[in-house]
Parts: C-alpha cells; structure tokens; sequence
C-alpha cells in the first residue's frame, strides 16, 4: 500500500513538472528522454538481481544437474518471452496513454485540472473490468459514474458544451488508457518478474517517442537541457521509481484497491499545481474536482461494505427493542 501511495505522490507533482517541460520541448521528446532515463534508472537493479541469481550454490545431485540444467533453461526462455510480450503490450499502452497526456497537458496547461481528469480512470477501471473481464458491477459503480460525469461537467464545461476543449477530451481519452494499462498489468503483470516488466515497458516507450519524435523533427538537445530538471523528475521520479511502485504494489493489491490509492494523485497535483505554478481555479471548477474524486472513491467501495452498515443497523435496532 505504500509503493502505491508514493506513487500517486510522484505522479501528482510530475503533472508540475510535465507542465514546466513543455516550455522548453516538445511532447514526443520530452517522453523520449523521460522513457529513456527511467529504463536508465533501472539497470542497476536489474544487473543486482541477475548478479544475485547467478551466484553458484553447492549442489551434491552430480548426476542430474544436467537434466535440470535443461528444464530451467527452457522455463526461462518461456519466462523471457512472456516478459517480453506483456512488456511490450504495456509499453505500447503507456506511451500512447502518456503521449495524449502530455499534448493535453500543453494544450491546457494547468497541472491541477489534467490531474484531476485523468483521475477518471479510476471509475472507468470496473467498467472495463465488467466489459471485458466480465467482472460484475455494482450500483455504488453505476453511481460514482453519474457523480464523476458532473464533476468532468463542472470543471471542463464552463460556458455550455462548445467550452469543452481539445485538450480535456485528449486527457479523458489517456485516463481510458491508464485505465487499460492497469487491468493489463493486474490480469498478466504477477506472472513475471515487476522489474523486468517495468524495464521492458519502459524501453518499449522510449523507442516509439524516439521514434515519433524523430519523426515531427521535434529532437531539440538545447531545449532539453534549458528544461533538465523537470525532463529528470519525469524520468528517474514518475517513470522510473513510481511505475515500478505501481507494477510492485499491484503484485499485492487488487486493481480496485490500488487504482482508490492511486487516485490520491489528482490531489496531489491540485496542490503541486497551486503552490509551484500557482494556478487558481473558481469554485465550480473546486466543486468539480470534489464530485469527481468522490466518484472515485465510490468506484472502489467495497461490495460487501453496504450490506455490512445495513447489518450493523439492523442489529442495533434489535438490541435498542
């Protein structure tokens, strides 16, 4: 529970930090090297880990070494492959989810309301879950829903629908995303090494921004190094240190529990957003952030929860007779 706190903590404030680059470069690159520096991150530990599993041990069984030998090697190949293959779905997911975001974010450029709306993911994770996992939902479920649409309503629409912008439709597009990227991690991620996964997703995401930034002729080294702090904080904070978490917690906590902890991170980029950028926002757009993190936090509301308050009720009653 708390890698996935810390790990809404260092998204929040990313969202800051995302708004600050892109005063100096472009989404693509600015993913690029964020991607690129939290795989970078990671190789210590991951040359740690494979150090530690290569290191020799007694064994007395002379005689069948060589057959065991044989059954590991081919589990590992079929653990490599299946790494490779969940990392690259996942890669794929985050950096077309974190490429919306970050051209949502320079479109709109307020760190506080792109929080909050890609905070939606958090209700759309048990609609997913219910269309493809054939997870059931509830009518708490179908409520937050209803309360998190006002919420978007009172904070993306303040003059009738034509005020609704591009840039909040690119942001609830990339909290669908998010949505996805955590049910792929919950329904494949415990079958293969988080570290790894991580490392593979990462990798995956740089290459498609290097790629694309590439592309749009949007590589600019001069930018890059005029906006360094908030290319590192992305990379070695929110995408190094705080995915893993994400991929580490989710090992322990079910993808409801963990996308309620996580939501925490539309708070945090509210705060963040106030006091380093200083944004300001009106009451109606307040409110909406407060029906919006209120649906979130009825999104994951256990099931068992009501009947248990109804029981206690009950019970009370009968002992008050």
């Amino acid at each position: 529970m708390f890698c996935l706190l810390l790990t809404a903590l260092i998204w929040g404030l990313a969202f800051v930090a995302q708004v600050q680059g892109m005063d100096s470069v472009s989404p693509l690159f600015f993913n690029a090297t964020r991607f690129t520096l939290g795989a970078a991150s990671l190789i210590p530990i991951l040359l740690l880990t494979v150090r530690r599993k290569h290191a020799p041990a007694s064994d007395s069984g002379g005689s069948s070494r060589g057959s065991r030998n044989s059954r590991n090697s081919t589990t590992v190949s079929a653990t490599w492959k299946r790494t490779l293959l969940i990392g690259g779905i996942c890669g794929l997911v985050l950096f077309t989810a974190s490429t919306m975001q970050q051209y949502g974010v320079l479109w709109g450029r307020e760190a506080g309301r792109a929080g909050f709306i890609t905070a939606l993911y958090i209700v759309i994770v048990p609609l997913l879950a219910w269309v493809f996992l054939r997870r059931r939902v509830t009518v708490v479920t179908i409520l937050s829903v209803i309360i998190a649409v006002i919420g978007f309503y009172l904070l993306c629409i303040t003059d009738g629908f034509g005020s609704v912008s591009g840039a909040d439709l690119i942001l609830f597009g990339c909290a669908v995303l998010f949505a996805s990227h955590i049910l792929i991690i919950d329904t494949f991620g415990s079958s293969v090494d988080p570290i790894w996964l991580s490392f593979c997703q990462f990798v995956t995401s740089a290459v498609l921004s290097w790629v694309g930034a590439a592309f749009d002729g949007s590589i600019d080294w001069a930018g890059a190094a005029a906006g360094w702090m908030p290319i590192v904080y992305a990379g070695i904070g929110s995408v190094g240190i705080a995915y893993t978490l994400q991929v580490v917690g989710q090992q322990w906590v079910p993808p409801t529990q963990a996308s309620l902890i996580m939501s925490l991170e539309s708070l945090f980029s509210a705060l963040g957003g106030a006091i380093i950028l200083g944004e300001v926002m009106t009451a109606r757009s307040y409110w909406g952030c407060a029906l919006i993190f209120i649906g979130t936090l009825l999104a994951q509301m256990p099931v068992s929860l009501p009947k248990r308050l109804l029981e206690r009720k009950a019970d009370r009653s009968g002992k008050s007779l």
